[in-house]
């Protein structure tokens, strides 16, 4: 399996940015071969997919984050990127990364925290 360390998160206020990335490593995962994905888990709730984006690059977002996420990919470095703008109180969560295989999600990272203060 692949090894994905998510970076960026932290505090933030509504309104403000942040920028998480996820670094991948590991001998046999081609980097560019795969899909990949940023999923969050608020407090007490269950994981949601956040954005998507395939070995193409080609994006799909979910409704909550549409305009205001994007989601990117740097095959050269191996890391994928989320650029989170106009973060809302319902945003807070723990993000994580993930690989995509078949449609689903495969490997996971540790996940990276994110608070947005009112």
């Amino acid at each position: 399996q692949v090894q994905l360390v998510e970076s960026g998160g932290g505090l933030v206020q509504a309104g403000g940015s942040l920028r998480l990335s996820c670094a991948a490593s590991r001998m046999i995962f081609i980097f560019s071969d795969n899909a990949m994905a940023w999923y969050r888990q608020p407090p007490g709730k269950q994981r949601e997919l956040v954005a998507a984006i395939t070995t193409r690059g080609i994006t799909n977002y979910a409704d909550s984050v549409k305009g205001r996420f994007t989601i990117s990919r740097d095959n050269t470095k191996n890391t994928m990127y989320l650029q989170m703008n106009s973060l809302k109180p319902e945003d807070p969560a723990v993000y994580y990364c993930a690989t995509v295989r078949a449609g689903l999600p495969n490997n996971w990272g540790q996940g990276t925290q994110v608070t947005v203060s009112s």
